[in-house]
């Protein structure tokens, strides 16, 4: 069996892997993301996930590598990640009480046949009404900060989530169900 290699420093992406018993080493990719570019963002996501894969690719030759980028799309712009206080209380106050989506891109890449598979994934979420006082209650908490869309579903964000329509995981970060289907393709059963 090849060595199969995460390109991700996320800890979330980790646990989801060691969840379904995968054995992986992690090499985070330095690839520097840029969401600013003139793509559809299922296309965006594919690609930057791809290009994480490849730089942790080139170190080695006969592996499985996966790596995956997970953004936000409210009415049709791509949100990154906040960074501080203000920029986490912003976006959660422009998407408060309202729908939006979360596109996780992944790729698993064989460094030995330079296979590539490339998915794209969107689950819809919808944000409770909140008011102002448990906004800042949530961003005083720094879980916000450095999160797609400004929250953790699976943290204290949970109570801020009204509902989904989709695939839990990949709000998460890694949609376990697709990349298990997409693994298959590379020889690896999960089940």
């Amino acid at each position: 069996m090849k060595t199969i290699i995460l390109a991700s420093a996320s800890p979330r992406r980790k646990e989801l892997l060691k969840t379904i018993g995968l054995k992986f080493k992690v090499e985070p990719s330095d690839y520097e993301e840029n969401i600013s570019r003139e793509l559809e963002p299922h296309e965006l996501a594919k690609s930057l996930s791809l290009e994480k894969a490849r730089l942790v690719a080139q170190k080695h030759k006969d592996a499985l590598v996966i790596a995956a980028d997970t953004f936000v799309v409210f009415e049709g712009k791509i949100l990154g990640k906040p960074h501080t206080k203000t920029e986490a209380k912003e976006m959660l106050e422009t998407m408060n009480g309202k729908p939006h989506l979360v596109i996780t891109g992944f790729t698993i890449l064989d460094t030995g046949s330079n296979k590539a598979v490339s998915k794209a994934v969107e689950t819809r979420v919808y944000l409770k009404k909140l008011n102002s006082n448990e906004i800042n209650a949530y961003v005083k908490s720094k879980e916000p900060l450095d999160k797609a869309g400004a929250y953790a579903i699976q943290g204290l964000g949970s109570v801020i989530v009204e509902k989904i329509e989709g695939d839990y995981f990949n709000v998460i970060g890694l949609p376990l169900s697709a990349l298990t289907e997409s693994l298959k393709e590379f020889g690896v059963h999960i089940l």
